[in-house]
């Protein structure tokens, strides 16, 4: 067995094509990572730290935008490391964080929703319901996903479901490596729902299910995006720890648009409207008043 102290870059890379191979749905892409990291380390054997961790994550992420290698230096290992899954939220922070709604404004008779992270859909909703409530009679919508880094897609899809009509809609199917999981909005009460024109801001920091909140709406011709295309992470994924040091976020299953039959992995959610980030506001407000 290889000690802590003897790990090299190319036993990473070994673990984490060994754990893909558990964990990711099977399939040429799976092939095509596991193999190009395999490759691409077989003759690395300087001790692992974190430069070394950064190489094979980068190298990782030309097949899996999502997937991302934490180092953590001197880290003693704990009894729960194989086990994976996310911790538990902490309903204190995410309370002061407002549940990542950040601002909600009314300018020009346009409602404004900067969000900035999808938290867990059951300390969400009340802030979120707030936020809402406040959309009732503006002329326009602005949904601003620039700084959001994702989250929640059960968070991701009550706000489709308020954006996209009263009625219950298949926002995407996700593939597991022995099951799928569908995703829907909710049926609302007549009337529920906001119709107004709709813009959704992203940008280069707008990541996982954030990109799949923007790219749902998109594909249901529901918004407008505008903006700089999104960094194109579109596989859900399980945190693991490769060794004592490397934590692991890995993807677990590939997400599958209802209207499209695809994703944005790798290319982003492009916007119909490009422009520079810090404009993206001003145009989009021009854009709907159009």
């Amino acid at each position: 067995m290889v000690s802590i102290m003897s790990l090299t870059v190319r036993d990473l890379a070994v673990r984490l094509a060994g754990r893909l191979r558990a964990v990711m749905p099977a399939g040429d892409r799976r092939d095509r990572l596991t193999a190009d990291l395999e490759t691409t380390f077989a003759d690395v054997p300087s001790p692992l730290d974190e430069e070394g961790c950064r190489a094979v994550q980068a190298c990782a992420q030309r097949h899996a935008r999502h997937l991302e290698l934490h180092y953590h230096p001197g880290r003693a290992p704990e009894p729960s490391d194989e086990t994976g899954g996310w911790p538990p939220p902490d309903p204190p922070h995410v309370r002061a964080q407002a549940a990542g709604v950040t601002t909600v404004s009314r300018r020009a008779g346009a409602w404004i929703l900067q969000l900035d992270g999808l938290e867990p859909l059951a300390l969400a909703q009340p802030y979120l319901e707030a936020a809402f409530a406040l959309a009732a009679g503006a002329s326009r919508l602005v949904l601003d996903l620039r700084g959001n880094g994702g989250g929640d897609p059960a968070t991701v899809a009550l706000i489709a479901g308020r954006l996209l009509g009263d009625d219950a809609q298949h926002l995407s199917d996700v593939h597991y490596r022995d099951s799928v999981r569908q995703w829907w909005t909710t049926d609302l009460p007549p009337g529920t729902a906001l119709t107004q024109p709709l813009a959704v801001l992203v940008s280069g920091h707008t990541y996982s299910s954030a990109e799949a909140l923007a790219y749902h709406l998109q594909s249901h011709r529901r918004a407008t995006v505008i903006g700089h295309p999104t960094r194109g992470a579109a596989d859900h994924v399980t945190p693991v720890w490769l060794t004592p040091e490397v934590l692991g976020f890995l993807p677990q299953a590939e997400v599958r648009d209802t209207h499209t039959g695809g994703n944005w992995e790798g290319r982003g959610v492009v916007p119909e409207i490009a422009c520079p980030v810090e404009e993206s506001l001003e145009v989009a407000l021009r854009h709907l008043s159009a």
